[in-house]
């Protein structure tokens, strides 16, 4: 609570004082000290304290917060006027049966969602309550982190974790700078380097720090992890000295000190205003498609409901209008009564009437369905194949609420470093004018030992190459950023020196940096260190060299190259320069050019991420115009970024091309395997990630995201710097409408062969401007509907440089296009908690870079491969467990209500249940709950194997198939036609005035009990005849429901009850089952409801059946043992192009293979002896021959069909 007044505090200091210019910026006073007399006024503003709140409910307003989010279900609001109606007039049930199961659903939902939000709490805690140092009067003091205020003065150790926004003060390093990971904001696990205060880097000390007297002036906390926009006061003896502040100042919360002792930092932004808080979601309430198609259905029940009571009302007083039918003499009415007024007395019969018709609305079926989902989750809690023995962790579910959602995915949105990869980055080779070198294989030209498995892909360089390849390796031993960290801890006890040698280690803000000096290492160049601007190589004659280094041109993602600039021991200087080949090739003038870029495109058709080196030497006259050159753009205020781009553009030419390199980001196992099972299942994959452009690329080659085919349609900075953005959009708008004719691609494109793919990539500067709301004098409104029409033709998109929040922000501008697709968005680091709340499904893995994303999802997996699993088989089974479910209960319902609505017409129209009130209640609760709950568990139509073998199955149910309104329609209509052969079945063996043996008639009790035995039994062998799995469970629960039933009948109606009033049902049940033609009535009329169901489907399955069906079939025909057969593609309805047609033997045999699969794969399956004349089957799988088989199988070896689509 504490936190929405400090909340309310800062806006009303923020909105309601005087000055102006407070809303743009504020002021923070360095340890609360006031700033010199004269200087400026001393106004201190309230800031939020450091507390972080995820939760949604307080202790306080939990009841009636959760009590107005579930009576918003229209549901259980119906229930509630119900159940109110039935407690304020006399009705013909009890209020007990519908008011109970309302509290137990309400009840059971209100303590799962309660649970959930307090573990959010625990959470929260967790992090509020762990320990900050903070200097005060020159001593460090503990404190917890919720106490920590803007201004005060942060100490953080080595590995500690910043606990809120701070400018970095001084540092424990010389030269002030300071190194950080951010793997948690963005997902980089790399070194970030961060810069002090340069008036305040050489204060090292607590007493030293305290006595700092300065102010920042900065902007309010905005969310743009990347921007930052501030100064500092210092006040020394006379002037205070102002600096700028900029993001390389500035620490975000949630990052972690790296390679650096301790720092002193101070706070400026915290708690919810923190810039990683800011790029949190608000956690709502999500919702599944099949939960909104339950409402829908629940509407069309409710006008079916309402007019059943008003037909009613209304022909009850035309009935009634005739005096001599107004009321029998014995059920004279009270005068009171007769004095009311028509329109209350029409009402009244109204609620009445809507009180017994009203079970035709399923509340149970809420409760089932809670049930449902809360314990069908623990299937994917109990997989084994979900387990990940490295990490020990299983698969976890968050929110039980969506589980059917995972079998309805249409996009997929995924982060890349840390879920698709490993983020480990390992040098493969190197190329030297068109000379290979592979680490410890081929060196030099010679083989090295453990080669001899290898491609020979080298020839020995001449002598003159000699020196070629030794400047290259020395390119790349000077060309980087790479910090060396000595003295690592072995067993707590540091080791500087091991065997003679320092143990060091690199660390740097780029891992391809690393692996690329480490591939050196192995290549026989060793960087050693930086040290007094100079840096040292160990070269293959164990002698160190030395080079001045002069200049660095930082690598940035428009220039896609970084260069250095150093000066040899013998005087030397050279410009050493690597980057992309893109950005490389142009700039060169000599070198062999065509060997390297022939190597460089066969890695990066490998998915290798590839750098291309080249080198200039400098006269000292070029030299000292390039340092004049450079000087003058660092010290521009006014368009610095441009004028060092213009300063290194006239710097980095001439050059002369050495080689290229070749670095692997490993993916994680089965990455690729995954998302191309995600394309043939039919959902569209794309990649968000606040990586490079180049790096992301390579990863979407490697994982087959994009495929040697794909055209890259690019969308950056770049591009768009050249053509303006609304140009670029048209350009590629005509591009791909071209080529698919101005048709939009459905979402089967990924596998048509026959047109285009292609792949687009964005980053996040262009996505804001796509994203910009439209001027009203520009006509940019359409933009976001460009973009969306070039992103749906696409097979793949790859958006890099992405902010946290703007990850979100194309998760809902996708959510809200006009298909309304269902969205999954799956990543593991604190940077994809906003994607993950704001997708219809969020998964988060169980990575490296924390717990935040796997707190905050609905699912958490222990690694990107077991989403296959989750989506393909899970996901599948419950979207058609819960579907089955949700048409049975309402086609039981109507089974059950419409005899009782046909009975008002032989009644008077009087109110009279047809059924007795222990029937009514418990026939929903009791005698037909359990078999459909345990069916919506354990029901599995298709083999599980062949779900995961065969991705495409998952496409038969896309879009909410199995509850589209036809066949919600037809589920309705069986249920009416069942309601009307029951009761006019019962009715005319009753016209005919039925005796039991002792000469007794039948009375109205005894006609309900028929209809109502009929009725259970009916709706119950319904349900097994849609069973394919069938276990000792199934039987024993549905057999065991129908026992139940008789069981409870006799002892009901065979005993007098002393705790009863009445007990109208007395001997009925027993008196009934006595008759013989009771008997016959029964057998006949559940014959006469399930025949329509049966002959329809015996009719479909033979003429037009699905892929599920056919697949069912021939998994019956071979007993269970289909999963043994791979090419389930033969099984597919064939398509329009007959592209399953018989063909000769040797068509049959020729390779066919999956664009999606690798050309060489063994695909495996048995011939049989002769083809088994079977319709249904003939079709179904290809047969080698006609002859009987022998006791051995034959292999067939060929790569499998393509999936007709």
């Amino acid at each position: 609570m504490g936190m929405d007044f400090s909340t309310l505090r800062t806006l009303i200091s923020r909105y309601c004082v005087g000055e102006e210019n407070w809303v743009d910026s504020r002021t923070i006073y360095i340890g609360h000290k006031e700033p010199p007399p004269g200087a400026e006024a001393f106004i201190q503003q309230r800031f939020p304290d450091n507390r972080i709140v995820s939760s949604k409910y307080t202790f306080w307003n939990f009841v009636p917060k959760n009590m107005f989010e579930q009576f918003r279900r229209v549901a259980n609001f119906y229930f509630l006027i119900i159940f109110l109606v039935q407690l304020i007039i006399d009705t013909p049930t009890s209020p007990i049966t519908s008011g109970l199961p309302l509290f137990f659903v309400i009840t059971v939902t209100a303590i799962k969602q309660g649970y959930e939000d307090w573990l959010r709490h625990k959470a929260d805690n967790s992090v509020n309550q762990c320990p900050v140092h903070v200097v005060q009067h020159g001593k460090v003091v503990r404190k917890q982190s919720r106490k920590l205020r803007v201004g005060d003065v942060v100490s953080v150790k080595e590995n500690e974790t910043f606990p809120c926004d701070l400018i970095l003060l001084s540092s424990s390093r010389d030269d002030g700078t300071c190194f950080v990971t951010t793997a948690s904001l963005d997902g980089e696990s790399s070194h970030k380097t961060y810069y002090a205060v340069q008036d305040t880097r050489a204060y090292n000390t607590e007493n030293e720090v305290d006595s700092i007297h300065a102010t920042i002036e900065c902007e309010q906390p905005q969310p743009d992890l990347y921007k930052f926009v501030g100064r500092i006061n210092v006040y020394m003896d006379s002037e205070p000295v102002a600096r700028p502040l900029g993001s390389e100042n500035l620490l975000l919360r949630g990052a972690t000190l790296k390679n650096t002792e301790y720092i002193y930092a101070v706070a400026i932004y915290t708690g919810m205003e923190t810039k990683m808080a800011l790029n949190y979601q608000s956690k709502t309430q999500k919702r599944s498609a099949v939960e909104k198609s339950m409402n829908a259905y629940l509407m069309v029940y409710l006008c079916i409901l309402i007019s059943k009571a008003l037909i009613n009302t209304v022909l009850k007083y035309v009935w009634q209008a005739d005096p001599n039918r107004d009321e029998p003499w014995y059920n004279d009415r009270t005068e009171a009564e007769r004095q009311r007024h028509i329109v209350i007395r029409a009402f009244t019969d109204f609620l009445a009437f809507m009180v017994l018709f009203n079970y035709i609305i399923p509340v149970s079926m809420y409760v089932t369905v809670e049930m449902q989902k809360f314990l069908g989750s623990y299937f994917i809690m109990w997989d084994d194949e979900m387990f990940d023995e490295e990490l020990g962790e299983r698969a976890v579910v968050n929110t039980s609420d969506l589980n059917e959602e995972l079998g309805q995915v249409e996009y997929v949105f995924t982060d890349k470093t840390g879920t698709l990869t490993e983020n480990n980055m390992e040098f493969i080779e190197c190329c030297v004018d068109g000379h290979v070198y592979v680490p410890h294989a081929i060196c030099n030209g010679q083989v090295m030992p453990g080669a001899t498995s290898m491609d020979m892909i080298d020839t020995s360089p001449g002598p003159g190459a000699r020196e070629h390849e030794e400047l290259f390796f020395r390119a790349l031993c000077l060309c980087h950023t790479v910090q060396v960290k000595e003295e690592e801890t072995v067993d707590g006890i540091k080791q500087g020196i091991h065997q003679g040698k320092s143990t060091s280690f690199y660390i740097s803000s780029s891992p391809d940096e690393v692996a690329l000096v480490e591939g050196m290492k192995r290549l026989g160049f060793t960087y050693l260190r930086l040290k007094d601007s100079h840096m040292e190589i160990l070269n293959r004659e164990d002698e160190i060299e030395r080079f001045q280094l002069l200049e660095v041109l930082t690598f940035d993602s428009v220039r896609r190259r970084m260069s250095v600039i150093v000066r040899s021991s013998t005087g030397e200087l050279y410009l050493f320069c690597k980057g992309a080949d893109s950005s490389i090739f142009p700039r060169v003038v000599s070198g062999k050019v065509d060997q390297v870029k022939a190597r460089v495109e066969h890695n990066a058709v490998e998915g290798l991420r590839t750098l291309c080196v080249a080198y200039r030497p400098l006269s000292p006259e070029q030299y000292q115009e390039v340092c004049h050159l450079l000087n003058g753009a660092k010290l521009a205020l006014q368009d610095r970024d441009k004028r060092l781009a213009e300063a290194y553009d006239i710097i980095e030419k001439d050059l002369i091309l050495l080689g290229a390199t070749a670095v692997e980001d490993r993916l994680q196992e089965k990455a690729a395997d995954t998302i191309e099972s995600l394309h043939q299942a039919g959902m569209k994959v794309w990649v968000l990630t606040g990586d490079k452009m180049e790096t992301a690329a390579a990863t979407c080659y490697a994982s087959k995201l994009f495929r040697r085919n794909t055209q890259i349609l690019e969308l950056t900075t770049k591009r768009t710097e050249e053509q303006s953005l609304h140009d670029v959009l048209f350009d590629l708008s005509r591009t791909v409408l071209r080529q698919h004719g101005g048709m939009t691609r459905d979402s089967f494109s990924g596998l048509s062969g026959d047109c285009t793919d292609y792949g687009l990539i964005i980053d996040g500067a262009t996505l804001s401007a796509v994203m910009r709301p439209a001027q009203e004098d520009s006509n940019s409104g359409n933009y976001k509907e460009i973009f969306l029409e070039i992103c749906r033709n696409c097979s793949a998109v790859l958006c890099c440089r992405m902010a946290p929040l703007q990850k979100a922000q194309i998760v809902k501008l996708i959510k809200a296009s006009k298909e309304h697709p269902i969205t999954l968005a799956i990543g593991d680091g604190a940077n994809d908690v906003s994607m993950i709340l704001e997708a219809h499904v969020g998964i988060g893995i169980m990575g490296k870079e924390g717990r935040q994303a796997a707190r905050n999802s609905d699912y958490a997996i222990p690694k990107f491969k077991h989403l296959k699993k989750i989506l393909l088989v899970h996901g599948h089974y419950y979207y058609i467990r819960i579907s089955e479910l949700v048409q049975y209960f309402f086609y039981k319902n109507v089974c059950f209500i419409f005899p009782q609505f046909l009975y008002q017409f032989f009644c008077g129209f009087s109110q009279q249940p047809l059924y007795d009130t222990a029937y009514l209640t418990l026939y929903n609760i009791s005698f037909t709950s359990l078999p459909i709950l345990l069916y919506s568990l354990i029901e599995q139509h298709i083999n599980m194997d062949i779900l995961r073998k065969d991705p495409s199955l998952y496409r038969d149910i896309a879009k909410n198939s199995l509850l589209r309104w036809p066949i919600f329609i037809y589920w309705t209509i069986l249920g009416v036609y069942d309601a009307f052969v029951m009761f006019f079945g019962c009715y005319f063996l009753f016209d005919n005035t039925t005796f039991t043996s002792n000469g007794q008639m039948f009375g109205n009790w005894t006609f309900g009990t028929l209809v109502f035995t009929v009725l259970v039994f009916t709706v119950t062998f319904k349900l097994a005849l849609d069973t394919h799995y069938w276990t000792w469970i199934n039987h024993f629960v549905i057999w065991g429901s129908l026992i139940f039933f008789v069981v409870f009948s006799l002892l009901w109606g065979g005993i007098i009850w002393p705790f009863l009033n009445y007990q109208r049902m007395y001997y009925v049940f027993m008196q009934m089952l006595s008759s013989g033609p009771a008997w016959l009535s029964i057998i006949l009329l559940i014959t006469a409801s399930l025949l329509p169901d049966v002959v329809k489907k015996v009719i479909c399955r033979t003429l037009w059946p699905t892929t599920t069906e056919r697949i069912q079939n021939a998994d019956k025909l071979y007993e269970g043992q289909l999963s043994e057969f791979t090419p389930l593609a033969s099984l597919h309805a064939p398509s329009k192009a007959g592209s399953l047609r018989r063909g000769s033997g040797n068509q049959r045999n020729a390779p066919n293979p999956r664009r999606s699969e690798p050309f060489t794969k063994k695909i495996m399956f048995t011939r049989w002896q002769r083809t088994p004349d079977y319709s249904t089957f003939a079709p179904l799988l290809r047969f080698a021959d006609g002859s009987r088989h022998s006791k051995q199988g034959h292999a067939y070896s060929g790569a499998g069909p393509e999936t007709s689509v």
